[in-house]
């Protein structure tokens, strides 16, 4: 049977589009308010929940495990010829997690 969870988080930034695999400085971290069964295989699915800035906030999720996950926003380029900038304002990010 799946364990589920969900929760939100208020989610900025001001950091620059994060192009290097694997540095996570510049996320979030978010804890579950229960964490998972030892061994579970647990899954993360955000969502943007608010439309607050004009450019299309991507969000990227890192490091799931049963106690939590880590989470930045990260603007999508959408125009070949403009070149996101990284910066974003506050979003409210909804998510749901649970077990596969």
């Amino acid at each position: 049977m799946a364990m589920i969870q969900t929760g939100r988080v208020e989610l900025s930034s001001n950091q620059p589009l994060e192009t290097r695999g694997g540095n996570t400085s510049t996320f979030t971290r978010v804890t579950f308010p229960t964490p998972f069964p030892e061994n579970a295989e647990v899954v993360v699915l955000p969502l943007t929940q608010t439309f607050n800035g004009p450019e299309t906030p991507g969000i990227r999720v890192h490091g799931v495990n049963r106690e939590g996950f880590l989470i930045r926003l990260n603007e999508v380029n959408v125009n070949p010829n403009v070149r996101s900038d990284g910066q974003h304002v506050t979003e409210t990010i909804g998510w749901l997690a649970t077990t596969v």
